[in-house]
């Protein structure tokens, strides 16, 4: 194996998957590679969150505008929460609250982390942390969840601000310092003369009693930079039975729900010293009679008909942000400098007002839900990056048409190869006349005559014959073995060849190592019994030429010639012993050079095996996370991803090839020698993989369809030409629009689902061009009871659709009705849940 050569986890690959789909789909989203441009917000906005629970929406929200307002950068978010008697409570609260309701743990971490880097605070004096856009602002109080609350946590929060001066103080402090930061991003707006306040707050959070005192002084200190300041609060509430808090919680929700009657009501009055100067000189702040907010949303963790919503509450920021979009959307100029039309029956905030105030002009609430349908820009990334690498692997695995003799020369294993390795192994001097010198014994022909050749050997020369053998032929031969045999030196080979032969890599050499039919090293293992036959052959030659007798030996006598006659047996003697004897060396050497080879084939087998299984692990690892990821989109919106875009991805590569040639992939720039980018770690290989694809194949006009002309051909993918079940365009814009709308159902539960005063208002985001878009405007144009509205923005890969619903009191809630046995029974067992003086001015429940 290639020293280190490291493959990752199939964790650490999809995490590293998961962020390059991620980051595809923001590209799709921000830079506009499908045509979409970002809507811009008109004033300036600022989010208001209050309290610890709505912790983990703070990001969310931000992440939604960052993506989708081309200004979103200039966005402020402000969280006020609470300093806890031990920090754990409140990190445990925020983080079980997010779990409870399907927020992943990662925003909570963020939201807490950043309070670790600002140092945390101290008690008794509030504190407060920038973070970029998000300022996090801690009051000296003690309201985070503990395991048994306070039976008047809610009316000690209450008089805990109000009894500290220095709390008033930093938190006007912080305010303006906010106000500032926001005046630093006027370059962003196309007006400064109104500020958009969203106030976010969970129903149960304790730190919401508090609300009348955080809007207005957040009004007032805004209200010195801006002319008008405009203030709507979304209640978030779950419904959602919870195990370990649902009793406390639905009393202290109901009791907030109580008050928030009380704020929205015609003559409601504030007044409080909530300005304070440098001196601490405090400046009474009042509001006069009218509802505190300008307009009041309720979204829950269930919909209307009952059904609890994936993410839980803290989804509902998508309905947040993109309600402030439509309230705050930025109007576009034509060439001549006059407003032009954003779209058909634009939102109008005083007209859906007054449409959900009541007969008796109580005040309405509203709610609203949404959905969208978009290019599942994450699964196509990851679809057609797994079809781009099934493919390169199928070219890894294309055998060349070689035939086993090519195979073998490659590893420089066939006959001449082999033959040039044995060649040079023995000495090339003449054996017969340089063993022709050895000393003999004074024997007698006579006495040799009867003899065998092995035995007139030894009464010749003793041991001599065959130590001069040993030392001058046997023993250069194996230090010669020794250094052609060095250890790598078939892999040396294989690599050579492989940079004349690019096409053959390692799974080549897996298949060509392996003992299977037609293998190299079957045809290996053939030499090595073809050359083991040939050893045992010769053995058995040298073996009945040393029996032989000499008298039978055909050499020339000579009469009366005693030592001619034995000079002529030794010379018969090595030629018809020694001879072979060297030809049995030769074969027993080459057999072991043959030998060695196969062991180090195995060993180039294990490598090269271990490097191909780890390419197949990877595309394995594609398809799963590929088919996760598409899992997890919408069923009908991720129909055959994979199919459609394996397609796509087989004729982006057929017309790439065409016309930069089939090699193209391998070039240095992309993705170049993937068998030795194997062996550096599948994160090196998978990088690589990922950049190559990006550059490509993901920026190629196939990919840039409108989304409904590419759901139709995914659609229709499967379906052969002329099947009756083929989806027409007129089919999809009707699945599309009622899906929409099926999935956009307003997200809280009321009693009465037609209840008396409901209002509703529906509005359609889309392209400017979208054949969809112009379906939808006019679809059901004859009976719906409703207002339709379009909003035109520069986007091909998607339509969204936000469903407003109003005119509703809180007692139409179910969440308002299941919380009364909770407060009634908390009030009963003495827990106050109202600031002290509080209750009698609320309306009785209802």
């Amino acid at each position: 194996m290639v020293a280190g050569m490291e493959f990752n986890s199939n964790n650490t690959l999809k995490r590293d998957l998961e962020k390059y789909a991620a980051q595809y789909a923001i590209e799709q989203e921000r830079q506009g590679s499908l045509g979409d441009g970002r809507s811009s917000i008109h004033y300036p906005a600022l989010f208001l969150f209050v309290g610890d629970l709505v912790a983990p929406a703070v990001s969310a929200v931000q992440e939604i505008n960052r993506l989708k307002w081309d200004n979103g950068d200039g966005v402020v978010y402000v969280q006020i929460g609470t300093e806890d008697e031990a920090d754990e409570h409140q990190g445990s609260a925020a983080e079980q609250s997010a779990n409870d309701h399907g927020y992943p743990n990662q925003a909570y971490t963020s939201t807490n982390s950043r309070m670790d880097r600002l140092g945390g605070a101290s008690h008794g004096k509030g504190s407060s942390g920038d973070h970029g856009q998000v300022t996090r602002h801690c009051l000296p109080l003690s309201a985070g969840q503990t395991e048994r609350p306070s039976k008047t946590r809610r009316k000690d929060v209450h008089r805990s601000f109000h009894e500290s001066d220095q709390a008033l103080f930093d938190l006007n402090r912080t305010l303006r310092r906010v106000s500032n930061r926001i005046a630093e991003y006027g370059r962003l707006y196309s007006s400064f003369d109104r500020i958009y306040v969203t106030v976010v707050t969970r129903a149960d959070d304790p730190l919401n009693v508090l609300l009348p005192e955080l809007t207005k002084l957040t009004e007032i200190i805004l209200s010195q930079a801006f002319k008008s300041v405009q203030t709507d609060l979304h209640v978030l509430v779950s419904e959602m039975e919870q195990v370990d808090s649902f009793g406390y919680a639905s009393a202290a929700g109901l009791a907030f729900l109580r008050e928030l009657d009380y704020m929205q009501s015609l003559d409601y009055t504030f007044s409080g010293n909530l300005l304070v100067t440098e001196d601490g000189i405090s400046i009474p702040v009042t509001h006069p009679a009218s509802p505190l907010f300008d307009l009041v949303y309720l979204l829950s963790d269930k919909n209307e008909r009952g059904t609890g919503v994936p993410g839980g509450w803290v989804e509902n920021a998508e309905i947040i942000c993109r309600i402030c979009l439509l309230k705050n959307r930025k109007q576009d100029v034509d060439h001549s400098g006059s407003v032009s039309s954003t779209g058909a029956n634009t939102y109008n905030n005083t007209s859906f007002k007054n449409n959900i105030r009541t007969t008796s002009d109580q005040h309405g609430y509203a709610s609203a839900g949404f959905a969208e349908i978009r290019r599942p820009n994450k699964p196509i990334a990851l679809a057609v990056l797994y079809h781009m690498y099934r493919y390169l692997l199928a070219r890894m695995r294309q055998e060349p048409d070689w035939s086993i003799k090519d195979k073998l020369a490659f590893f420089g294993l066939d006959a001449a190869s082999v033959e040039r390795k044995v060649e040079g192994l023995l000495p090339n001097e003449d054996l017969v006349s340089g063993m022709s010198g050895i000393m003999t014994h004074n024997v007698s022909f006579s006495d040799l005559k009867t003899l065998s050749l092995r035995e007139a050997e030894r009464a010749l020369f003793g041991q001599g014959a065959e130590a001069y053998f040993r030392d001058n032929v046997v023993r250069l031969v194996e230090e010669r073995v020794r250094e052609r045999s060095s250890g790598g030196s078939l892999r040396r080979q294989a690599e050579q060849s492989r940079a004349e032969h690019p096409e053959v890599g390692y799974f080549q050499w897996a298949a060509w190592s392996d003992s299977e039919p037609g293998s190299v090293r079957e045809a290996l293992l053939g030499l090595i019994r073809d050359k083991s036959m040939q050893l045992e052959s010769a053995r058995a030659l040298l073996e009945q030429r040393q029996q032989e007798r000499v008298e039978d030996q055909s050499f020339k006598r000579a009469l009366f010639r005693d030592k001619q006659n034995v000079r002529n047996l030794i010379d018969c003697m090595l030629e018809r012993v020694y001879v072979p004897k060297v030809e049995l060396l030769r074969l027993e050497n080459e057999l072991h050079l043959l030998r060695i080879y196969d062991t180090e084939m195995e060993e180039l087998h294990r490598f090269s095996r271990h490097v191909t299984a780890a390419l197949e692990a990877l595309e394995r690892t594609l398809r799963e996370t590929a088919t996760q990821s598409i899992a997890a989109a919408d069923e009908y919106i991720g129909q055959n991803v994979m199919e459609y875009y394996g397609k796509v991805t087989e004729e982006l590569i057929t017309d790439l090839e065409a016309k930069r040639g089939r090699d193209v992939w391998f070039e240095d720039r992309y993705m170049g020698d993937m068998n030795q980018l194997a062996t550096e770690g599948d994160d090196r290989l998978l990088k690589r993989l990922m950049e190559v694809c990006h550059s490509l194949l993901l920026t190629a006009e196939p990919l840039q369809l409108p989304f409904e002309e590419e759901l139709l051909q995914r659609a229709n993918v499967t379906i052969a030409y002329g099947d009756k079940d083929v989806l027409t365009r007129d089919d999809l814009f009707r699945r599309l629009y009622h899906t929409l709308e099926d999935q956009a159902v307003v997200r809280v539960r009321v009693f009465d689902y037609t209840q008396e005063h409901r209002y509703e208002e529906k509005y359609f985001f889309g392209d400017h061009h979208s054949a969809f878009m112009d379906y939808a405007a006019h679809a059901e144009e004859t009976s719906r009871i409703y207002k339709l509205g379009v909003v035109y923005e520069e986007r091909s890969s998607g339509v969204e659709k936000l469903n407003l619903m109003g005119g509703f009191h809180l007692e139409d809630l179910m969440v308002y009705r299941n919380g009364k046995v909770y407060y009634d029974s908390y009030t009963e067992n003495g827990y106050e849940l109202h600031p002290t003086g509080l209750v009698e001015k609320l309306s009785p429940i209802r």
